[in-house]
């Protein structure tokens, strides 16, 4: 791989992780005015329309696009609806630490996806080791935002369900690397944030029975624009490197453990009684051996 291609390759990961870690903070915004599925309906169903005039200045042909239709639905209904779904289900049932080890447990799933499906990007001592590392780092920065205590007789049913979650994220980087370069990456974060999006406010409807005269301030609305924002962009990005030659799912998605130390760094900045502690400093400082440990040369695959 070029080396001008592995610094744009890094370059554009980060960034999607990053604009991943900055949802924390606009999330806790928007959810003291709305339940989390109509806020991630409306979120998701506004990223997909940010993106048709971004289709449209790339020239982008939406139409001719549309034949891979029935991928991209089934891709929507398992990234963004499912996923998503179960996700913010999950969370509701379990201690906040919990939900961030569980969830930060993602590349790890990739890995084992990757490893039965995917010829050639099996387990590697560098991959165990910066899985291990990061999975260290998680734990680290989750203890110490909360303890670890169960809480109501639905925990495990809440673990059950953003396991479940877990598993449909990684699923979808194997659908995307498996399509190949068939579909717009933008194209298809579109339609799927679109399409999950109205599915996930529909279920809203049914379950939170959310204001549909949509009368919320503007505090929630500029949440929400922010929130749109990051799926648009940084799936975007993520589907684009998935796709590109040479490029392992597993080792991409090692770099995901920089999400929560992101949003742990943002919220320091950025929220009111966030502040440093020991156990989080170590677990970023781990996280970032676990992304730097990827970069080592690897000898054999297992």
């Amino acid at each position: 791989m070029p080396r001008t291609f592995k610094l744009k390759y890094e370059l554009l990961a980060f960034t999607a992780c990053f604009l991943w870690g900055s949802a924390f903070a606009g999330a806790k915004i928007g959810f003291t005015f709305a339940g989390p599925l109509t806020l991630s309906g409306i979120r998701f169903t506004i990223a997909g329309l940010l993106l048709v005039p971004v289709m449209l200045a790339m020239r982008i042909d939406i139409i001719k696009s549309l034949v891979h239709w029935r991928f991209m639905l089934l891709f929507g209904l398992i990234q963004t609806y499912l996923q998503y779904g179960l996700f913010f289900m999950g969370l509701d049932k379990v201690p906040g630490s919990v939900a961030a080890i569980i969830t930060g447990m993602g590349p790890l799933f990739v890995a084992i996806m990757a490893h039965l499906t995917m010829p050639g990007d099996g387990f590697t001592r560098r991959k165990v080791l910066a899985v291990a590392l990061g999975l260290a780092g998680v734990v680290f920065i989750s203890i110490s935002k909360g303890g670890m205590e169960a809480t109501g007789s639905g925990f495990y049913a809440g673990i059950g369900l953003l396991l479940c979650s877990n598993m449909a994220g990684s699923y979808t980087n194997i659908m995307v690397v498996k399509k190949g370069g068939g579909i717009s990456p933008v194209m298809l974060t579109s339609f799927a944030n679109f399409t999950g999006g109205l599915l996930l406010f529909a279920t809203a409807m049914a379950v939170e029975k959310p204001d549909l005269s949509f009368c919320y301030p503007p505090e929630f609305w500029a949440a929400v624009l922010w929130l749109a924002a990051i799926p648009a962009a940084a799936f975007s990005i993520w589907y684009y490197l998935l796709a590109k030659p040479g490029v392992k799912v597993s080792e991409l998605n090692i770099r995901k453990f920089t999400v929560p130390v992101v949003g742990v760094v943002l919220s320091w900045m950025l929220l009111p009684g966030e502040t440093p502690n020991i156990q989080t400093i170590i677990g970023i400082v781990i996280t970032v051996c676990a992304v730097i440990s990827i970069q080592l040369p690897s000898k054999r695959t297992h």
